[in-house]
């Protein structure tokens, strides 16, 4: 496994031309991330699936948002619209303060899945663009969904954009969440603890 690791990640310096599928969390977060993406000449795909965001009807706006913006950023866009809020909360409630390794992993498993079906050549993620997210973590748990799955993930610390990001999507008026997306970041954003 250290071999295959070591070499997905020298393969990946260079991403020009790979079909790179893009695990979309948010529209605001992908802004940047699609950009510097193609910047590097990756051919980027989206995919979308947050069974975490909650309530249901910030799940559909967030959606929403995102079909809008994948329109006008020309990016084609697959979407699980499964809402398997069950399953995230229970995960998220037997990891307790580190629920958000299980909502990562649960996310870019489906990711990685999505990823080997489409002939994805490196996967990654919108979340290293917040800097909120735990950037270590996530880039753990995704190096140990590629030897799992056999298709690398590309780390980028895309965190430099961050402004830009805001910038852009106040240009556009796009909608912008103001808590992560799970219950337990929307009781912590508006002072439940």
């Amino acid at each position: 496994m250290e071999k295959y690791t070591e070499r997905c990640y020298n393969a990946l310096m260079e991403i020009e031309g790979k079909k790179v599928l893009l695990h979309i969390c948010c529209a605001p977060c992908s802004i940047y991330t699609i950009k510097h993406l193609r910047n590097e000449g990756a051919q980027v795909s989206g995919f979308f699936y947050n069974p975490n965001i909650h309530p249901y009807t910030e799940f559909q706006r967030r959606l929403e948002t995102l079909n809008h913006y994948a329109k006008i950023a020309l990016i084609p866009l697959s979407v699980d619209s499964s809402y398997d809020l069950e399953a995230f909360l229970m995960g998220a409630l037997e990891h307790g303060k580190d629920r958000c390794l299980f909502c990562y992993r649960m996310r870019l498993e489906k990711t990685f899945l999505k990823g080997v079906e489409a002939g994805a050549e490196a996967i990654t993620t919108t979340l290293l663009y917040s800097k909120y997210q735990r950037h270590d973590d996530i880039k753990a748990i995704g190096e140990g969904l590629a030897g799992t799955y056999g298709i690398p993930f590309l780390y980028r610390d895309f965190r430099e954009g961050w402004k830009y990001g805001i910038e852009e999507s106040k240009k556009i008026n796009m909608y912008r969440q103001q808590y992560c997306g799970c219950i337990f970041s929307e009781k912590e954003r508006y002072g439940g603890g």
